[in-house]
């Protein structure tokens, strides 16, 4: 029975080559787009869940600053982590990781440079299941100077030799062992740090030989006696899943407030390990809506591809009226006629989904690189074979079995009398499908435009300082001591302009403070400042305009001095800031100017307080001004300059307006992903919306041929074919507009500063899709018009 039902099933493929081409390519299209997306979202949803005690593991953040200033802060400070497992009885284990990079590591005459480089502590390899593969797993860490590196950073830097004992040199010639190897970590890891050095070691450089200070009095002797550097990841590993988070969280904020009574309040939260990629500390979302987004829009292309077969099918059901009820009167039964069209729809959807296998294996390196993924068809996982097989089984069934039943379900002698035309055909309900198909094509082309705008607006925006042709790179510790020598070498250059430097990038600025005080200042005010290290030079290197008071002149009298940005000033409620008091933790001193705002992070937020000091010891980053036609010569004196200090150690440089434009790579994926995602969604779409035309004009053959023996004209003819469509094309998109301004403009909300979304979007979307759907009617219309209709008429 099976065997006949694959033969009657190949015939009518063969004999419908058009139409089985029609519908194999939709399906194949949508399956690929639609299983790539779902591998996506996947993926995305996978996160950290390799950790076997992933849903007993939180991260502590705090909330800082009042107003503008409100910040969730995902660092902490150090001795938290102690406490909270001495203290705390919910808490079984604790660790803590400071992340550093670009910190060069040699080994022999081999140097790299690390840009995942972190000091943790012991317990980072039995919180998470990161393991020892090499090296005593219940001691990773001898000495402050032994290191664990993953296998891939063992291969790069030892070849086929064996890692361990092996010594490379970090900082100012200092020598550390390697003491472990652990696997690489999953790509779905929120944590890749190839190289691990003990916190112990942290601890040895920052407090015990630096001596670390806040008040240039009183030494802080260790991490755990260091309540004012917010500056360590902390995670706590709890005794189960089942925990109160309010009240872990008021516990933490107890012991911080009992050891540093000043910084109360400052409550604290926590936020479970699998929620950590998608989510803000605070809970809100931190990604999750764009994966969701992605879902939707997968399935979305994969409802379309489904709607093309649906539609054809029940639209070419009249041509196959006759051949059911030949069959239901020589015998066959409802459910053997049923089996028959599921045995069809399943032949057909099986080619395509070996086409869309075969395309997603050549594709899949070219995904990977657009997607910024890493996605392998892994046979061994079981989640991609649940989201594969959850697609195909989910596709299919949408897409065979109402045709199944459509066409089982004939009366016999109405339809070998004709009679059943207008009830077979189901015109409303193919309606209802086409004007669904480019309803979501034009709330996906809204959405690429939406997203192209924004993004074209964050390229131009004007940021309050000039990025233009700045280069930039950090100093090491004796290009640091003789930063006016290396100053005076490159404006000795002709292709550089100008050279100043500060404490930190100022794409995304400094570090933050609430350690503060001013006249006048509210008691319950909390609020933060952005700190900003730099010299004299920076505001007019940088044509960062001075709305009050004076710049910095380099005077020793500087280093009581402070410029703040207009938002502070209407923070602390000031109305004449020039001369005030000021103290930014154990620094007072008095403002003696105002800066105009300027972005100093990425535009998602308002702009915050600023404080500028003059502090060129704490001013580590060197940018140099040059002209788009000297770049390479200006590059070629700072490397110059770099060799005298740091031979040993490569030249990382950086241009401001391509690590600005890195800050919204989610953004551009997101925006090439809806490119892609409407073109597709189009494609298939136009698929279709040309078998139902050709199917259309096939059907009245006869009454084209009548019209045209009667004088009608070729454009009348267009048009009778022609009108239908694009009625519904006109529905489509009065239903498809309001979703899409919605669905947008929450996208939007993510921005502190965004565009408007204006009626040109949704008049270009409509008007590109109906032009679009036009060509695609018409190239069937025009042909049926053309055709000779005494053949018509005569082969009727």
């Amino acid at each position: 029975m099976i065997r006949n039902y694959l033969k009657t099933a190949w015939r009518n493929i063969i004999s419908n080559k058009f139409y089985a081409t029609i519908n194999v390519a939709g399906l194949t299209v949508g399956l690929v787009v639609g299983l790539f997306m779902l591998l996506w979202v996947q993926d995305e949803l996978s996160f950290d869940r390799s950790n076997s005690k992933a849903n007993k593991i939180y991260k502590v953040g705090i909330v800082g600053g009042t107003g503008i200033s409100k910040q969730i802060f995902n660092n902490i400070i150090g001795p938290v982590a102690t406490f909270a497992k001495n203290e705390i009885p919910e808490v079984k284990d604790a660790v803590r990781i400071i992340a550093l990079g670009d910190a060069p590591f040699k080994y022999k005459d081999k140097i790299f440079y690390e840009s995942n480089f972190a000091f943790v502590d012991p317990s980072y390899f039995t919180v998470f299941d990161f393991k020892l593969i090499k090296g005593d797993k219940s001691n990773p860490f001898p000495d402050n100077n032994s290191v664990v590196i993953t296998e891939s950073t063992a291969k790069r830097y030892f070849g086929n030799e064996d890692p361990i004992g092996k010594v490379v040199i970090t900082g100012q010639d200092e020598q550390n062992k390697v003491t472990g190897i652990i696997p690489d970590y999953p790509v779905n890891s929120s944590f890749q740090y190839h190289v691990l050095m003990p916190m112990s070691r942290f601890n040895y450089l920052a407090y015990v030989k630096s001596k670390t200070s806040y008040d240039n009095k009183t030494v802080v002797s260790s991490i755990d006696a260091d309540w004012s550097a917010f500056r360590f990841q902390t995670y706590l590993l709890l005794n189960n899943d089942k925990i109160d988070a309010a009240a872990l969280e008021k516990k933490l904020q107890a012991i911080h407030e009992r050891n540093k009574p000043e910084d109360a309040p400052v409550p604290y939260l926590t936020q479970p390990l699998l929620k950590m990629h998608l989510y803000k500390a605070d809970g809100t979302d931190g990604g999750f809506s764009t994966v969701r987004t992605f879902a939707i829009v997968a399935l979305m292309i994969l409802v379309i591809a489904c709607i093309n077969y649906v539609n054809l099918s029940t639209a070419r059901s009249m041509l196959r009226a006759k051949e059911v009820s030949m069959r239901k009167i020589i015998g066959a039964g409802k459910f053997q006629l049923f089996m028959q069209f599921m045995v069809e729809t399943t032949l057909l959807f099986v080619i395509a989904a070996v086409f869309a296998f075969i395309l997603m294996y050549v594709l899949l390196p070219s995904f990977n690189q657009f997607s910024g993924k890493q996605i392998a068809f892994d046979l061994q996982n079981y989640n991609i074979w649940v989201c594969i097989i959850l697609t195909l089984l989910g596709t299919l069934a949408a897409s065979s079995i109402y045709p199944a039943l459509l066409l089982s379900s004939f009366e016999p002698l109405k339809a070998l009398k004709g009679k059943i035309s207008v009830s077979i055909g189901n015109v409303a309900f193919r309606r209802i499908l086409v004007v669904v198909q480019f309803a979501v094509s034009i709330i996906l082309i809204i959405g690429t435009l939406v997203i192209g705008n924004q993004l074209k607006y964050i390229r131009n925006k004007n940021l309050g300082y000039d990025k233009e042709n700045v280069f930039s790179f950090n100093m090491r510790n004796e290009m640091q001591k003789h930063y006016d020598v290396v100053k005076t070498d490159l404006l000795k250059n002709p292709a550089v302009l100008s050279v100043t430097r500060a404490g930190a990038d100022i794409i995304q600025s400094g570090s933050s403070t609430g350690d503060n005080d001013w006249d006048g200042k509210p008691t319950n005010s909390n609020m933060w400042f952005t700190q900003i290290y730099s010299d004299k030079d920076f505001i007019p290197f940088f044509k960062v305009k001075i709305l009050e008071g004076a710049n910095f002149t380099g005077a020793v009298a500087d280093s009581a001095h402070f410029l703040i940005n207009e938002t502070a000033v209407k923070e602390m409620g000031l109305t004449n800031p020039v001369g005030k008091r000021l103290r930014i933790q154990t620094r007072n001193g008095t403002i003696i100017g105002v800066v105009k705002d300027f972005h100093f992070t990425t535009i998602h937020k308002k702009i915050e307080p600023a404080v500028f000091q003059y502090q060129p010891d704490y001013s580590w980053r060197v940018y140099v001004k040059t002209t788009g036609r000297d770049a390479q010569k200006a590059i070629g004196a700072a490397l110059a300059s770099w060799k005298q200090y740091n031979n040993d150690v490569p030249f990382n440089y950086a241009f401001l307006d391509e690590t600005y434009t890195k800050l919204y790579t989610t953004e551009q994926k997101q925006g090439s992903l809806f490119n892609l995602f409407a073109t597709i969604a189009i494609v298939i779409s136009c698929l279709g919306l040309f078998g139902l035309a050709t199917y259309s004009a096939q059907v009245k053959t006869r009454e084209i041929g009548i019209r045209k023996v009667l004088g009608a004209s070729v454009a009348k003819i267009i048009s009778l074919l022609a009108t239908e469509f694009m009625v519904l094309i006109i529905i489509a998109i009065v239903i498809a507009m309001p979703i899409a301004w919605f669905a947008m403009n929450s996208w939007l909300q993510d921005f502190a500063y965004k565009i408007n979304i204006g009626w040109v979007v949704f008049l270009f979307a409509g008007g590109g899709a109906t032009l679009i759907a036009l060509a695609t009617i018409s190239i069937q219309s025009i042909k049926a018009a053309l055709a000779n209709p005494v053949k018509s008429l005569r082969s009727e």
